[in-house]
Order: C-alpha cells, then sequence, then structure tokens
C-alpha cells in the first residue's frame, strides 16, 4: 500500500469514481441541502416578496424595505451558484495529483463557507427584524406573510448547513495529510501476496508484521559489567 502524501496527493485517480460513496457522503448532502435552502429563500422573495397596494409600484413585504429583500435574493443567489462550484470542485478533486491545487481547494472551501454562514446569521437577523416591525396593515389578507416566513426559517437553516461546511473544510485543512478527509475514497487494503516477515527480540519470542517496509527492532543487549566499567567515578576530596 503507498502511503498517503501531504493532503492525499498520492491517492490521486488510485480508486474510480463511485458515485453512490460520492453522493451519499455527508459533506456532498451537506451541499445538496444548502443548494435546496438558498433556492426555498431567494424563490419566496421573487414569487411572493413584492406586493403592490393601488399602485403599480411593487414593494416588498418586509417592512417595505426593498434593501431587505434585495438582500435575501443576492445571498440566495450566490450561494446557490457557490454550492454547485463546491460540487463539482469535490467531484474534481480525488483527480487533483498537485499538493498546492488540493490546499487552494480546501482553502477556498473554507473562506466561502465561512462567508456564507455570516451573510445567512446577518440575513436572517435583518429579515426577521424587518419582518417584526412590519404592521399588518401593510400587508392586506396576508398577502405574502407565508413566503416571509419560510424565508426566514430557511435563513437559519442555512446558518446551520454552512457552519458545518465550514468546520469541515476546517478540519480538511488541519488534518491535510489524512487522505480520508480530503476524498470520498478509502485507502487501499493491504496487498493479499504481503509475506509475514518474522523478527526476532532478546527474549526468544518473534514478531510477525505484513509490513515490507518495516525494519526490524534493535535487538542488541547490553552487558552490565561493561555499563559499571564505563560508569565515571566521582573524584575524592
Amino acid at each position: 500500500m503507498d502511503t498517503a502524501g501531504a493532503y492525499g496527493a498520492r491517492k490521486a485517480g488510485s480508486v474510480p469514481f463511485d458515485p453512490v460513496a460520492f453522493f451519499t457522503h455527508p459533506r456532498t448532502i451537506l451541499r445538496l441541502m444548502s443548494w435546496v435552502f438558498s433556492i426555498v429563500v431567494f424563490g419566496c422573495i421573487v414569487n411572493e416578496g413584492y406586493i403592490n397596494i393601488g399602485s403599480e409600484r411593487l414593494l416588498c413585504v418586509f417592512n417595505n424595505n426593498a434593501d431587505a429583500c434585495n438582500y435575501g435574493v443576492t445571498v440566495g443567489v450566490a450561494c446557490f451558484l457557490g454550492s454547485i462550484f463546491f460540487l463539482i470542485l469535490d467531484f474534481y478533486f480525488p483527480s487533483m495529483s498537485n499538493i498546492r491545487d488540493r490546499k487552494r481547494a480546501v482553502l477556498l472551501d473554507l473562506a466561502f463557507s465561512g462567508i456564507a454562514s455570516f451573510l445567512w446569521f446577518v440575513g436572517f437577523c435583518f429579515l426577521a427584524n424587518q419582518w417584526q416591525a412590519t404592521s399588518p396593515d401593510e400587508l392586506p389578507l396576508a398577502q405574502g406573510s407565508d413566503a416571509a416566513r419560510a424565508a426566514i426559517a430557511f435563513c437559519f437553516f442555512s446558518i446551520l448547513s454552512w457552519a458545518v461546511l465550514t468546520l469541515s473544510a476546517l478540519r480538511r485543512f488541519l488534518t491535510g495529510s489524512n487522505t480520508n478527509l480530503f476524498t470520498w475514497q478509502h485507502l487501499e487494503p493491504a496487498p493479499s501476496n504481503a509475506r509475514a516477515t518474522p523478527y526476532p527480540i532478546p527474549n526468544g519470542a518473534t514478531i510477525v508484521t505484513t509490513n515490507p517496509y518495516q525494519a526490524p527492532p534493535f535487538t542488541e543487549t547490553l552487558d552490565p559489567q561493561k555499563l559499571t566499567q564505563q560508569r565515571p567515578m566521582a573524584p575524592a576530596f
């Protein structure tokens, strides 16, 4: 079995792509959930987040504050595209043989996930505050109220999903020498034709190992008489 290099670079291309393992990986599931959450947020705001009361001008349901609707749509679209980009990056990540490219990919994932989590937190607070300040008179027949509540709820869910992705990327970066944390692949099993190599030890037993690269342990024993003869004597006063 080949030893794994930094960021698992030596394992690139050693295992064929497994779609089941890829799509059932927790990181992939989190990205798909974040993708769906972003669709719900900007979809609710675009479809039912604007109303018109006695005029052709559309008003945002969040306290008639257009900035609130614009913020939700912008962050939602950005995270929608980011989720697709990092899904594609996770797909090509095992084939990257350059250690620096893998490190950059993980750092990019860490930075984007952290920023997205922060932006969703700001959006959740912003939309919740503006919705709380909205009076019932501004929404006749409760127009857009369900969409506004759904957008706020899925902003909160997006905070959790992107925060977990941030922690996952941070763990991948800190433990970059572990291949399993960077890919959905597993380390190759030990070769079946590996021969057991016995190594003697001083008490007469043997150590059996299947690793052909393991060096035998030190078997040299020291004579107590030699140690006594070589011990320096303290000067007498």
